[in-house]
């Protein structure tokens, strides 16, 4: 019942931003299909003219549609850049082989004594096709038009990882923040896209005027009513779902910098660099810490105005675990105080641009301050370690695991990439992993969302903060922060370096644009 009265509210509040993305994706999915229906219909005629060459083609299209989603958006962002372009050419590439396997089923299917009927009439072949095969097809083709629509509504989701907007943005931004009800407000939506797209072509399907033009028509019709967003002169900026939606996200952007108007992307955390540098957007959102921004000479802007609080990173561990294995706390000491800024961001570097593995990162750190040791026998018990989905957290879990396993008899089984701060922090909470590097503005706004008054109080005094989140997470979840280790990973806005020279961009409030007249 809780979750259906939140997931209400969510909805009410949220009307207009529902109906944004609900159109992006009906766009997104209806263009797809349109392309599909023009490739794959005159694909399958002509193998229905060619027998031999009906295998390899269809073969090929079957290839298609095995390449995993991600891995092919990915792909084609080298060659299409972010946004609309590569994720309409992803969705017609998975729309192609039911329409084309269905188009050639349905005309290898038609009676050959009508065809040769219609012949003996004096059709000519074009009659034939237009006046015989096609309407007897039909119905063939039509039910593979309908499943690469339903197909194209669930892929689509995946679109908003590459910038390219729909109901996705509502499902990983609450994969990401631990929030059902935006799942659900995602969800829910593209369930019932698929369901009126295999509805409202079976209605077609079911007259008898329809004629091969409505494949085309329909999508057509349904593309007056997708706009992509209108730039307004904004700023073009890209931020990944949690940034978009958490108190110390873009929310504490706008109230701290009233005024500054983006025109924003969603976009995969590990394309957000890329997009930056190569010219897709101006602004993102990223880590001050990170290697990338050394990699792909980004400037980072000055937080004048005090959005984001301190991020000092601390390892978080179970209570229980705590309590069973004192030694566990003893050795991940022996890191308090000793990654600073510059260091963490040299470490993130190598991986990052350098492309060397985390493990052997860490493995050079720990020999060089002495501290590395071949592990143990792993007698004591077992201890699960979980990180969040980029690079520093990564080279965390290999510190944390290396250092476990060299000066304790625990044996560690590393689960980097979990995702999101909930997600992290409630599989700690409840036991399913015992460990895992957390920030202390991420615990003070994301977790624990203390009072105004309270934030307003110690929001930009990191001692405070660690204090307040330290007690805060010990009292409710029997949860653990142990000394911080050094370096503040705060949240920060970048752009170019080269553009940041040209503007005059220094501080985030020199990307304010003049009010409109």
């Amino acid at each position: 019942m809780a979750l259906l009265t939140d997931f209400t509210t969510f909805l009410v509040a949220n009307t207009s931003k529902l109906a944004e993305l609900g159109l992006e994706h009906v766009g997104l999915t209806l263009l797809s299909l349109l392309l599909a229906c023009l490739v794959a219909i005159p694909l399958g005629l002509w193998i229905a003219r060619h027998p031999r060459a009906a295998s390899p083609v269809l073969g090929f299209a079957g290839i298609l549609q095995t390449i995993p989603s991600i891995a092919l958006l990915g792909t084609l962002i080298p060659l299409l850049g972010i946004g609309v372009k590569p994720a309409i050419f992803a969705l017609l590439l998975y729309a192609i082989l039911p329409i084309l396997r269905n188009t050639y089923t349905g005309i290898q299917g038609v009676d050959a004594a009508v065809v040769e009927a219609a012949r003996g009439m004096g059709m000519t072949p074009w009659q034939v096709l237009r006046k015989v095969e096609l309407p007897l097809a039909l119905p063939v083709l039509l039910a593979g038009v309908r499943t690469a629509a339903v197909i194209n509504v669930g892929v689509a989701t995946l679109a908003a990882y590459i910038g390219a907007g729909g109901l996705g943005e509502f499902i990983f931004g609450g994969i990401a923040l631990n929030n059902n009800s935006m799942i659900l407000a995602g969800a829910l939506p593209a369930a019932l896209l698929a369901l009126l797209f295999d509805q409202g072509l079976a209605l077609f399907q079911g007259q008898r005027r329809w004629q091969l033009g409505g494949l085309v028509l329909v999508p057509l019709v349904g593309l007056l009513a997708w706009q992509s967003p209108a730039s307004s002169g904004e700023l073009s900026a890209a931020f990944d779902p949690e940034f978009a939606d958490r108190a110390d996200g873009l929310p504490s952007i706008q109230r701290q910098y009233p005024g500054l108007r983006f025109n924003t992307l969603i976009l995969n955390p590990g394309l957000l660099y890329r997009a930056v540098a190569e010219g897709e957007v101006d602004i993102i959102s990223g880590y001050s810490t990170d290697g990338r921004v050394r990699a792909y000479d980004l400037a980072v802007l000055t937080d004048d105005q005090h959005a984001f609080p301190p991020y000092q990173c601390a390892p978080l561990v179970n209570g229980t675990t705590a309590q069973e294995h004192p030694e566990l706390l003893a050795t991940l000491q022996r890191l308090d105080g000793q990654l600073n800024d510059s260091l963490m961001t040299a470490l993130n570097y190598l991986v990052d641009y350098q492309k060397q593995a985390p493990a052997a990162v860490a493995k050079a750190f720990l020999q060089s301050r002495g501290w590395w040791q071949t592990p143990r026998s792993g007698s004591a018990g077992n201890i699960i370690i979980g990180s969040k989905l980029f690079t520093e957290q990564y080279i965390l879990v290999e510190l944390f695991r290396q250092l476990i396993e060299g000066y304790t008899e625990l044996r560690v089984e590393a689960k980097p990439g979990l995702g999101g701060t909930k997600i992290c922090y409630d599989a700690l909470r409840l036991g399913e992993i015992d460990l895992y590097p957390e920030y202390t503005g991420t615990g003070f706004q994301v977790l624990l969302s203390p009072p105004q008054e309270v934030v307003a109080k110690i929001f930009t005094d990191a001692g405070a903060v660690y204090q307040y989140v330290k007690t805060a997470c010990a009292q409710r979840d029997d949860v653990q922060w142990l000394p911080p280790l050094g370096f503040n990973n705060t949240y920060a806005l970048m752009t170019r370096q080269q553009l940041a020279t040209e503007k005059g961009w220094h501080r985030i409030s020199d990307l304010r644009l003049p009010a409109p007249n």
